[in-house]
């Protein structure tokens, strides 16, 4: 037992660790991301729908978006942005690892008549011969990458875009950084039965790396058949270690805002979102 509890509070190396797969991809986890992208009034999986509607018309307006504009949406959940966007005549595609989100979403687009491409993959494996006129990547989905994850994601970025294309993604700055804390915490069904639907025995570590400017949440899931340990990292950036990362890829970062909704930039804020163009 003690032994077990040493690896559970053990510290790994930054990024040491992928486990989105067992995060979107296992069938109850699965199904309560998708319950939180659908709450209206609250930011937990998605943004809550006051701030979706405003971020939608401002990337109609800032980026012109109209028929025939090709948008892809990177992490696009249950396409509460495609859909949006597909009804201001976007040619729009989204890629999302979740199959439960997606079907949700292909199951709205049916619905309301709207054309959308979505594909069901993990978008560091997406592939694709379409070239964009705007790529997006919300909820801070960039942080959550390693070093070696986003130059990938930047390099697909940069070959899928039309010339003169641009990227919209936001990130976690370095005052959430700061704001956070070390800690270990232990619980039964912590998160109110998010881990599994079976009694569940749950620890949280809460470990920063300074150097690197990272934060991981590490939960342990200890079910009476399995323990799984899923890793949730959190990249801080600093305006000009983001736009360094997007220069060596063949972009230059043409503004910044606290948000994806165009809010003037607030350097207390803890996320930023910036707007980059291909090169």
């Amino acid at each position: 037992m003690f032994e077990e509890l040493e690896d559970i509070n053990s510290r790994p190396e930054p990024f040491e660790f992928y486990t989105a797969s067992d995060l979107w991809t296992d069938e109850h986890t699965s199904e309560q991301m998708l319950k939180y992208h659908l709450k209206e009034d609250v930011d937990l999986s998605s943004r809550n729908t006051d701030f979706i509607d405003r971020s939608v018309e401002w990337i109609i307006s800032h980026f012109g978006i109209g028929a025939g504009t090709k948008v892809a949406d990177f992490g696009c959940g249950p396409g509460l942005y495609t859909t949006r966007l597909a009804q201001k005549q976007a040619d729009v595609t989204g890629i999302d690892f979740s199959e439960r989100s997606i079907q949700y979403a292909r199951e709205v687009a049916t619905k309301e008549g709207l054309s959308i491409r979505y594909v069901n993959q993990n978008y560091l494996e997406f592939e694709t011969d379409d070239r964009f006129d705007l790529m997006i990547m919300i909820m801070c989905d960039f942080s959550v990458l390693s070093p070696e994850q986003r130059r990938t994601m930047l390099t697909k970025f940069h070959r899928f875009l039309k010339q003169g294309g641009s990227v919209l993604l936001d990130v976690h700055s370095l005052n959430m950084f700061e704001q956070r804390e070390e800690t270990a915490v232990y619980g039964i069904n912590t998160l109110d039965g998010f881990w599994s639907a079976k009694r569940y025995y749950g620890f949280v570590n809460t470990f920063k790396y300074e150097r690197e400017k990272v934060v991981l949440d590490k939960y342990t899931i200890i079910e009476a058949d399995r323990t799984r340990t899923i890793y949730n990292w959190f990249q801080c950036f600093s305006p000009e270690t983001l736009e360094r990362e997007f220069v060596e890829c063949g972009f230059t970062i043409e503004q910044i805002f606290s948000d994806v909704a165009g809010k003037p930039f607030d350097s207390k804020g803890n996320e930023f979102a910036v707007v980059a163009r291909k090169m």
